[in-house]
């Protein structure tokens, strides 16, 4: 691949941006060769981490492009559309984010489950001083993981979250000097916990409204699984 360094093992896929001298800025090759990895990742289920190259994860989308984007191309949703089929790949996304998330590069972090930032990271959407929307997920993601007031903040009012703003609204799990280096530690203890039951609780936390039942449902077909019984039978015999 020309704009991502892709390297797969066991149980994740870890995927950097490569436009180092663009600050990993989004192009249409870039959007390519994601819905490739993904592709692969949804025939064969792995923890996805996504980072960037250097010192920043994706100072946003490359905006020559952008500029000769028609209403045909808005309409066809091209980053949303990949943002979105990253949000619903079946097992946990990790987004490492060091230095610049702007723009298309803050929508492609929130469209993973859980970020991870280090001290330098900056989170933000100038969109609209650009003449256009943040129109890949931000208005629909954002609002939900740090409320509407931030969002619109960010959104509205041109405000940015450094990594301490991002960290007291929820917006990343920590602050660390190696964002990778946790990534990787994370999807450690989650490569531990059973597939099928993060596959199910991911599908249950993303579907909107309230939703009993489908957890009704969900851990029905949780209890009656091999792993289930495995997994709880080691746990008794390890505490007796």
């Amino acid at each position: 691949m020309n704009t991502l360094v892709v390297e797969e093992s066991a149980d994740r896929v870890v995927v950097t941006l490569s436009r180092q001298p663009q600050r990993n800025a989004i192009d249409a090759e870039m959007i390519g060769e994601l819905h490739q990895v993904c592709a692969v990742i949804e025939q064969e289920p792995k923890i996805l981490i996504l980072t960037g190259m250097g010192e920043h994860f994706a100072g946003g989308a490359d905006i020559n492009q952008l500029r000769a984007r028609t209403r045909d191309d808005a309409l066809r949703g091209i980053n949303r559309t990949l943002f979105d089929r990253i949000a619903a790949l079946p097992l946990p996304t990790v987004a490492a984010v060091r230095g610049y998330a702007l723009g298309g590069g803050a929508e492609l972090s929130y469209a993973c489950d859980i970020r991870i930032a280090s001290s330098t990271a900056l989170f933000g959407n100038p969109e609209p001083g650009l003449g256009i929307m943040a129109a890949a997920g931000a208005s629909y993601r954002l609002p939900q993981l740090v409320g509407v007031s931030i969002a619109k903040q960010v959104l509205l009012g041109g405000g940015t979250l450094d990594a301490e703003a991002a960290l007291r609204s929820g917006l990343v799990m920590s602050i660390v000097d190696d964002p990778l280096a946790a990534a990787n530690a994370l999807a450690d203890r989650i490569a531990k916990q059973a597939p099928l039951a993060l596959k199910l609780t991911k599908k249950i936390v993303d579907a909107p409204g309230a939703h009993p039942w489908a957890d009704d449902i969900a851990q029905a077909v949780l209890f009656e699984t091999e792993d289930k019984q495995r997994r709880m039978s080691a746990f008794l015999e390890k505490k007796n």
